[in-house]
């Protein structure tokens, strides 16, 4: 007899509900968020048959947390049911659209026990590739945070301080970089730079790190600081520059954390056994590497083949068709973060990939705009990872751009944008 099982999760407390393969509630039970609930959830399930080798699977609404890592102990499926189709099966049982708990646990089960074949579980990763994708996204979302506080930074010094725009904007990394974020800590306000002595700037630009040009450099910030600009009333600007102050306080923690986050995420990253295949192709440095080993992980079996890969991507145009009419479009639901690192890679593959650039040339020459012509790439760079990968071959350059016939790419249909 096939068992089916259906976990309903909260902050405190879990439902679970165990179905047999004609749909009768064989046990539910409510379970604490914590090391006794989930002995007590295994010994359930040991009861009706769960073992190694016969494994009762089990629907939850999450992939995260420890009730999962706890029951992803051997080989038992998990399967991560998205919770706006959860709801959507939740009115094949009752029309009235009254909800409960243990009502969704059972509905959890159903969905296993009749469109099992319809999702797909959780994949089967190794450790590192899971270490690899908790590190890799959290120095994503550092660098996001830093990006973000640096916006409003410099959305603040326009509205006081221009002659710091003027002084720091043009340079690479621009508010970002160190030397800006000391001299701006120790001159918050137009009136404290304006007296900034040629000592004093070349003092700063050694404490972030520079060694050469710091007397030429210093003497351009003395006479940037010292230029003509509007200034605020000096009490409005003293304010202005006590809340830069407390952002530049929350840039440094944040730029801290993305350099300490992607030393660890290159040192796991260079552990792994396809490190070397996905740092072949042109365009992949570390910290891009690991962000799409990250997202696709290294379960062999996940994707069935590179169109699924390229669907989960969401790089791959999606198909609406309704009577007479057709669409070819961009996919919206996909996984966004491999999607951003995939623009990334695309662009970056422009200078290291002579076979890229014409591939991305012939696309925008058929009429796709930029961001249509790198998602195109990217797509097809997927392709030839997912090959690389099931083979354990490296990336070759001869074999991915073979010459193209002669004339443009015909332009596929996919929307432009």
């Amino acid at each position: 007899m096939n068992v089916y099982c259906g976990l309903d999760w909260a902050e405190h407390h879990h439902d679970a509900a165990l179905v047999d393969e004609t749909g009768a509630l064989l046990a539910k039970k409510r379970i604490t968020d914590d090391a006794a609930g989930y002995r007590l959830l295994l010994e359930l399930l040991a009861e009706h048959g769960d073992t190694p080798e016969n494994p009762i699977p089990v629907a939850i609404e999450t992939s995260h947390g420890l009730l999962v890592a706890t029951l992803r102990t051997g080989s038992r499926p998990i399967y991560a049911v998205n919770p706006l189709a959860a709801a959507r099966y939740r009115d094949r049982h009752a029309v009235s659209r009254k909800k409960s708990d243990n009502g969704d646990a059972l509905v959890l089960a159903n969905i296993l026990r009749t469109d099992m074949a319809a999702h797909r579980p959780l994949p089967r990763d190794t450790d590192l590739a899971r270490a690899i994708t908790v590190l890799a996204r959290a120095q994503q979302d550092a660098v996001w945070a830093r990006q973000q506080l640096a916006n409003q930074i410099r959305s603040l010094l326009r509205n006081y301080y221009p002659a710091a725009l003027d002084a720091f904007l043009g340079k690479q990394n621009g508010l970002i970089r160190p030397d800006t974020r000391i001299i701006l800590t120790a001159a918050p306000t137009p009136a404290r730079a304006a007296k900034l002595t040629i000592t004093q700037l070349q003092a700063a630009l050694r404490r972030a790190g520079r060694v050469r040009g710091v007397a030429t450099e210093a003497e351009r910030l003395k006479e940037v600081f010292r230029g003509d600009y509007v200034r605020h009333p000096v009490a409005v600007e003293d304010a202005m520059g006590l809340q830069l102050t407390a952002l530049l306080l929350q840039l440094d923690a944040a730029c801290r954390a993305a350099d300490q986050l992607a030393t660890a995420v290159e040192e796991a990253f260079l552990k792994h056994a396809d490190a070397q295949i996905l740092l072949s192709f042109p365009g992949l440095g570390v910290q891009l590497g690991a962000r799409i080993l990250a997202e696709i992980g290294d379960d062999r079996a996940r994707f069935a083949d590179a169109r699924a890969l390229k669907a989960y991507a969401g790089s791959a145009p999606v198909t609406r068709a309704s009577g007479k009419k057709t669409y070819v479009g961009r996919r919206f639901v996909k996984n966004d973060r491999l999607m951003a690192a995939g623009f990334l890679w695309a662009f970056a593959a422009l200078q290291g990939s002579e076979g890229a650039n014409e591939h991305y040339r012939r696309r925008r020459s058929a009429g796709d705009w930029h961001a249509a012509a790198q998602r195109n790439l990217f797509n097809r760079f997927l392709g030839q990872l997912y090959h690389c990968l099931q083979t354990g071959k490296p990336f070759d350059e001869a074999k991915a751009f073979i010459a193209a016939a002669t004339g443009p790419t015909p332009l596929s249909p996919v929307g432009q944008k």
